[in-house]
């Protein structure tokens, strides 16, 4: 089985509230509550728009411009602060984990992940989930990204596993179930929060919670 990274095993979402916080202790003082939640939207906002992206000084440059700090941070900086930073941030959920381990007692099970190879190597060891998966493949590392299929085919072959015989699990309907789909591998769609599927895209499965996993593997 595998297994999407952000948003899927880990709380993006949790983890930029977070990093807004360390944003808001370094760069500003004396924010009124009601002023602090519309910063903290924006953010968001920002973060949205850049999300995939792994140069995130425009996300910084364009909350900076709305709500002017009184620390700046140089725009050498930023980069490293982010990179720095927001690893830290996340944190896992034990149930995922105890569902994992139980899923690693029947099959193999690896992520796959687009992102910079240092932040998500920092994400995955600060939770301590390198030591839940077999292997782990990033898209920096491996030189193509979801839904490119290759990035499924190279998990497939290092794993030993033909395509039929696999699961993907993961959060983006067009990146990992569109994906995996390319690569002739069934696609669970990890749906939490009910969203419309707008696309043409149809998942083997979809589910709202990690436990009903362990029903495909029964």
């Amino acid at each position: 089985m595998l297994f999407d990274l952000d948003d899927t095993l880990l709380n993006r979402d949790k983890a930029v509230d977070k990093m807004f916080l360390i944003i808001l202790e370094k760069c500003y003082e004396g924010v009124e509550n009601s002023t602090k939640n519309e910063m903290l939207l924006k953010f968001k906002e920002y973060d949205r728009r850049g999300y995939g992206y792994t140069d995130k000084t425009k996300v910084f440059e364009s909350f900076f411009d709305e709500f002017p700090p009184k620390y700046n941070l140089p725009r050498n900086d930023i980069q490293d602060f982010w990179n720095t930073h927001f690893p830290h941030c996340f944190t896992i959920n034990q149930n995922i984990i105890n569902i994992v381990n139980a899923i690693k007692m029947h099959v193999k099970v690896a992520i796959i992940t687009n992102g910079s190879t240092h932040r998500q190597n920092a994400k995955i060891i600060n939770t301590h989930l390198n030591s839940c998966f077999d292997s782990i493949f990033i898209s920096e590392e491996v030189g193509c990204s979801k839904p490119d299929k290759r990035i499924f085919e190279l998990a497939l072959n290092q794993l030993n596993v033909e395509p039929e015989a696999a699961l993907f699990v993961g959060d983006d309907i067009e990146k990992d179930i569109g994906g995996c789909q390319n690569a002739n591998i069934k696609g669970i769609w990890f749906n939490p929060h009910m969203n419309k599927n707008d696309t043409a895209i149809k998942p083997y499965a979809e589910i709202n919670s990690f436990d009903r996993l362990l029903s495909y593997i029964t």
